[in-house]
């Protein structure tokens, strides 16, 4: 995890539904990046920054883009402890641990993005913060097994080194997280859950420059460790989320849940691995499939297509990069093409791209295709257009056969994530509409659209688009007092 990049768009939604049905809930969430300069290098690094770490199996934050023109975070504002303080943590569906930066720290930026006043954590201050032992069940799974050298009380510390050189420290805290319960259509109350997270004492260079700093962490990944599967193990949520990033006019929904509304085709997930990678059967480019052996999906470590929101490109294989750019070429043979920063393919081009490209159709299992239009994958660039797919073979020998579908392949698309049923599926949407979430107990379906994050302002004027988080805790804990 580098810099914790979290995305392009500007804002979006995110829903956490039941275990059992119930009540919705909400963390309002801000895009960082709005209005940021177009710059393809900064683009670029941050997408090979990100493999280095899906390569390296660092299962640690890494986030959402949108815009395959700009590259951004999203961060919420989240309340810890008790009484409650607020605290700026970048959103990442890409990773599991929740983590802010402690008291102590002494090397963390005391002021962040946009001169934004950071907060540290202090357990003593907090009447519910619990140090959490090395002998502690959480400590035992985080670290395989039991810690060598544990004795006593001694803490659970994490030391989370990433694949570019970056490295995060600390030790793990017990405390209750604030969020607002939904109570019915685009109304909330607040309450709280109990969350094992990291307690920042060390970063890298690379993770405390001023200019991107916030105060921690908020990740959504698979292991048990995560957010989202601490709260289900306490019967509060499914393992259920989606997102749908809007690449028209920003925004979108990012949902965890039971989320009925629209329907979404489901194809399963590849088993033992660490991200969420799907198996693709075939490509198709404007309606002709490429003459490609069912090898090229299955070869190599790193098995099925990553789909991954902290990417903002789409990264392919050679062996699949090679004849799908030549196909789309094709289309258009007298183009003369440019190298832009000795890695972007780009041309210039006076008509309407989605006239004169094809689409292409990505097939996958259980009869699941993905279709991108010509405008999804071909991005302005100053006076030019460029491509937005990219050769993963050509950024090390040992990641030939790495396919990461990002943003530029997700977006417009609501995306849903099943860790139930290990399973995974999308469909194309109007990503700036609302979605429907059932409460399983009374059978309703909760209309959730984009929420503005009233403190919003007090950090820049630019950020009039939030995200939400919404959460859902089981109908008898509502019955029962719990808060």
């Amino acid at each position: 995890m580098v810099k914790f990049e979290l995305g392009y768009f500007l804002f979006f939604i995110l829903i956490i539904g039941t275990a059992n049905g119930g009540i919705e809930g909400v963390i309002k969430v801000n895009y960082k990046f709005s209005g940021s300069e177009r710059t393809l290098t900064a683009l670029k690094a941050h997408d090979e920054k990100r493999h280095l770490r899906l390569l390296a199996g660092v299962d640690l934050p890494i986030g959402g883009t949108g815009r395959p023109d700009s590259v951004g975070l999203y961060y919420a504002k989240i309340g810890i402890g008790t009484p409650s303080n607020d605290y700026y943590v970048q959103v990442d569906t890409g990773s599991d641990i929740m983590w802010v930066n402690c008291v102590g720290c002494d090397q963390c930026p005391r002021r962040g993005y946009h001169g934004l006043e950071l907060a540290f954590y202090n357990r003593k201050d907090s009447l519910s913060g619990k140090l959490i032992s090395c002998g502690h069940q959480f400590c035992k799974d985080v670290n395989g097994g039991s810690v060598s050298g544990c004795y006593g009380n001694n803490s659970c510390y994490f030391n989370e080194n990433y694949g570019d050189g970056s490295f995060s420290m600390g030790y793990f805290v017990e405390d209750v997280v604030q969020y607002d319960l939904v109570s019915g259509d685009l109304q909330t109350n607040s309450t709280n859950g109990t969350v094992i997270f990291g307690c920042g004492g060390t970063q890298s260079v690379d993770l405390r420059s001023a200019d991107d700093a916030l105060d921690g962490v908020l990740g959504f990944g698979k292991s048990n460790s995560s957010m989202l599967s601490q709260l289900a193990s306490s019967g509060k949520v499914k393992k259920m989320f989606a997102h749908c990033l809007d690449g028209v006019n920003g925004g979108g929904i990012f949902a965890i849940g039971n989320v009925v509304k629209p329907k979404v085709t489901m194809t399963p997930l590849v088993p033992n691995q660490q991200h969420y990678n799907v198996n693709m059967t075939a490509v198709e480019v404007g309606f002709q499939f490429l003459n490609l052996s069912a090898e090229v999906f299955t070869n190599g470590v790193n098995k099925g297509v990553i789909i991954d929101s902290g990417t903002t490109l789409a990264y392919l294989p050679e062996v699949i990069y090679g004849p799908l750019v030549k196909k789309i070429l094709s289309w258009q043979p007298d183009l003369r093409l440019r190298t832009v920063n000795d890695e972007y393919t780009c041309f210039g081009y006076s008509g309407s791209v989605d006239d004169g490209f094809p689409q292409v159709n990505f097939h996958f299992e259980n009869f699941l295709s993905l279709r991108v239009r010509p405008h999804e994958y071909l991005f302005p660039f100053e006076d030019l257009f460029c491509i937005g797919w990219q050769n993963s073979g050509s950024l090390s020998r040992d990641k030939w056969n790495l396919t990461v579908f990002g943003d530029l392949v997700l977006s417009n698309k609501l995306v849903l994530y099943d860790l139930e049923k290990q399973s995974i599926g999308w469909t194309e949407y109007n990503c700036s509409s609302s979605i429907g979430l059932k409460d399983e107990i009374t059978g309703s379906v909760h209309l959730v659209g984009a929420h503005s994050l009233s403190g919003a302002s007090s950090l820049t004027a630019q950020m009039a688009l939030t995200l939400s988080l919404l959460v859902a805790l089981l109908h008898y804990s509502l019955f029962n007092g719990e808060s």
